[in-house]
């Protein structure tokens, strides 16, 4: 009886792998398509239809419930966000792709621009979801807490760089950039509570 819990205990490691390998296998992606992107070894088209297809490599963490991941409210915001990211990657790529082979109207090219800019409101709701969903009190005040410290890091930075731009001493940064970084922001500031212990 005990073997077979302890068989049973050693499947389930094998079947629920640690979603730090498949955010690893994410970024490795990532930047091996951004390294073929920058030696000019694939198009735009090509690398943006690569950086979709790698976003499914972040499937697995939004299927399976783990230390990290440990209620049904943090597995629905993880497939929420995966579902955007996905529709943020795909509409960046047609947007840049229509707009890099076509003469466009003004109209046009404000509907191009919302097909990335939608798929980002639906991270916002989706944090906005996770938050009203979740049950865990301790959870929800680590999801705040590092959301505001993602969100201190973004205004520093915004702040800091605006000032530097006004007074000519940088170039010119698209506004686009607050989301990547609040989200980099938040996955550091978790990491660290969880290291921490906190």
């Amino acid at each position: 009886m005990r073997a077979g819990l302890v068989t049973g205990a050693a499947g389930g490691r094998h079947q629920h792998r640690s979603p730090y390998l498949w955010v690893v296998l994410y970024f490795v992606a990532i930047g091996a398509i951004g390294g073929l992107k920058l030696t000019d070894a694939i198009n735009g088209p090509t690398g943006f239809i690569l950086l979709a297809l790698a976003t499914g490599l972040l499937i697995p963490i939004a299927r399976q419930r783990t230390a990290t991941c440990s209620s049904k409210a943090m597995i629905d915001y993880n497939r929420r966000v995966l579902f955007s990211s996905f529709g943020y990657a795909l509409g960046l790529g047609i947007a840049v792709t229509l707009w890099n082979n076509y003469e466009l109207s003004r109209p046009a090219v404000f509907a191009i621009s919302l097909l990335p800019t939608l798929p980002t409101f639906g991270v916002i709701w989706a944090m906005a979801r996770y938050l009203a969903e979740e049950q865990d009190e301790y959870l929800r005040h680590r999801t705040i807490m590092a959301a505001l410290v993602a969100l201190g890091i973004v205004l520093a930075l915004g702040i800091f760089w605006g000032f530097l731009e006004m007074f000519e001493l940088v170039p010119h940064v698209w506004a686009w950039w607050v989301l990547p970084v609040w989200a980099i922001g938040l996955a550091v500031t978790q990491l660290w509570q969880k290291v921490r212990g906190a």
